[in-house]
């Protein structure tokens, strides 16, 4: 009885301590990448208000500005995405989701960003096929996954949704055959020590997505597993039970 006791005050533990450097982690980031973007802006009008920069070079250096703010941008939204799970008491809004739904989804928001790399977009499963869970959650989490593949994959390569039921969960994944990332680096991924990654395409992130993408498995009570490995791709796959509404 004693050892039961024990070991759910640890594993209690073990859930605060996570989720007070989940939220140390994004005070960091949300601190250091404001103080860089608008240090930079400022350090650049003023630049231009003393005429110590030319107009010229202000016009060269207004790329690296803006790609700075949307990076910026991003992990403001992220963690707004984040917050409004933690106001009160979050609860999950169980729904029935057509997972061909979310293959369109995703098709129709990238249709851009996919044809500037002419990448073609798959779906291999059971077109009848649905999961039961939040809908919010879920478009969120698939989302930030299908963005990092379209993010490191290469001009005409392919991505795919797969889906498959085992027994009452519903495994979905992003597979691509993009750059991939060293075994090394695997284990650091949910960390807030992990490598900055560049996209093929210059893209940049802070990797604070992934994170909260954890966070949101857990919340719909499911599991991540990211396989992969350098210039071969990854496949990114999401375990979720289907909840009763």
């Amino acid at each position: 009885m004693m050892n039961d006791q024990i070991k759910e005050l640890q594993i209690r533990i073990e859930k605060l301590e996570n989720e007070i450097n989940f939220k140390n982690g994004l005070i960091s980031i949300l601190s250091h990448d404001s103080k860089e973007i608008f240090g930079n802006f400022l350090w650049l009008i003023e630049a231009v208000e003393q005429k110590t920069v030319s107009e010229e070079d202000f016009f060269k250096m207004l790329p690296h500005v803006k790609s700075d703010a949307q990076k910026n941008l991003q992990t403001v939204q992220d963690s707004t995405a984040w917050l409004k799970t933690q106001y009160g008491e979050f609860k999950i809004t169980p729904v029935k989701i057509m997972v061909i739904d979310l293959f369109h989804h995703l098709e129709e928001k990238y249709a851009t960003k996919l044809k500037e790399k002419n990448i073609k977009f798959y779906f291999k499963g059971d077109h009848n096929t649905f999961v039961s869970t939040d809908r919010i959650l879920l478009e969120y989490v698939l989302d930030k996954v299908f963005n990092n593949a379209v993010k490191y994959s290469l001009p005409d390569q392919d991505i795919y949704l797969q889906e498959v039921t085992e027994g009452d969960h519903t495994v979905l994944s992003v597979i691509d055959f993009g750059t991939g990332m060293n075994e090394k680096y695997l284990s650091k991924i949910y960390t807030y020590d992990n490598p900055i990654f560049q996209g093929t395409a210059g893209e940049k992130g802070v990797g604070l997505s992934l994170k909260i993408v954890k966070n949101f498995i857990s919340l719909m009570r499911g599991n991540i597993d990211i396989i992969s490995s350098e210039s071969n791709g990854t496949k990114v796959s999401l375990f979720l039970p289907n909840f009763n509404e």
